[in-house]
C-alpha cells in the first residue's frame, strides 16, 4: 500500500524540471527509496558493530579466524 506525500517548492524550480522532461512524482519517489535504504542501511552497519564489539569481548578473534580456516580446508 502506498501513501501520498506532497511537497511545496518554488515555483522556478517545477517549471525548470517540466522544461527538462522530468517525471518529478517518479524523481521525488526514487530518491525518497534511496534515502530510506541509505538510513536502514546505517542503522544496520550500527548493528553489526555493536554486535561486532560484544562478540570481541567473548570471542579471541585468532581463534575465529582458525576455526573458520579449518572449516573451509575441510570442504
Amino acid at each position: 500500500m502506498s501513501v501520498v506525500i506532497s511537497v511545496r517548492v518554488p515555483r522556478w524550480v517545477k517549471e525548470k524540471l517540466e522544461e527538462h522532461g522530468v517525471n518529478i512524482a517518479e524523481l521525488i519517489r526514487e530518491k525518497l527509496i534511496e534515502e530510506a535504504r541509505r538510513l536502514e542501511d546505517r542503522w544496520f552497519d550500527k548493528e553489526l558493530e555493536e554486535i561486532g564489539s560484544i562478540l570481541a569481548e567473548r570471542i579471541d578473534p585468532y581463534e575465529f579466524a582458525e576455526i573458520i580456516d579449518e572449516e573451509r580446508r575441510s570442504r
